[in-house]
């Protein structure tokens, strides 16, 4: 995975197949009015996305080092075509979880999950995790996100996760109150100092 990936937030070849393009599946009847209502829709990524999810990439890391430079890194040039290619590698994975949100040919957002198993560094079971979550800024408070969030959560459910469980900036307050609103609960919070004597 390559070290300037971004971590979730609110975060080929041409494999139009595998898991992306089971992605989607059966949405539900209740995913399906909703999309219904919306003018955005979800497809699973191919490899005509990866510069596009490339950019997104590079922005969500920019949004984490604004929000606190010294605990995330800053995005270089290099970044939009490394994280493109870490997401390229995962389209033929068949745990992983990578969708589009797409209105009138334009991307508008997408999300990166995947079913894994038990991970005692983070001191859980088996759980579907959603890495990234991430809507261009254009088109934010619009649902976008939380269309994205509940196509992935159906899909995880369906490859049989029963917990779900993601991370984001302590100080993206949007971010943390769409996830409140979906059910999820604070857990784990990570803190960090310094080396230097006063931590700063």
């Amino acid at each position: 995975m390559p070290d300037d990936r971004p971590c979730c937030t609110w975060h080929d070849e041409d494999q139009s197949g595998g898991i992306a393009a089971s992605a989607i599946g059966d949405l539900g009847q209740g995913m399906a009015t909703q999309l219904a209502k919306h003018s955005a829709k979800l497809r699973p990524a191919v490899h005509a996305d990866l510069t596009v999810l490339g950019n997104f990439g590079a922005l969500l890391l920019e949004l984490h080092h604004e929000l606190d430079a010294k605990r995330f890194i800053e995005p270089t040039t290099n970044t939009p075509a490394r994280y493109a290619g870490f997401l390229k590698s995962q389209l033929s994975r068949t745990d992983t979880i990578l969708l589009v949100a797409e209105d009138n040919g334009a991307v508008l957002g997408y999300v990166y999950a995947a079913h894994e198993g038990y991970d005692y560094m983070a001191l859980r079971g088996p759980a579907g995790v959603v890495h990234d979550l991430f809507v261009d800024p254009a088109r934010r408070r619009q649902g976008v996100g939380r269309l994205l969030l509940e196509a992935a959560i159906e899909r995880l459910r369906a490859m049989g996760s029963d917990r779900f469980v993601l991370s984001t900036a302590y100080l993206n307050e949007a971010a943390r109150n769409l996830f409140t609103t979906m059910g999820f609960r604070p857990t784990m919070v990570e803190m960090t100092r310094e080396a230097t004597a006063d931590g700063k």
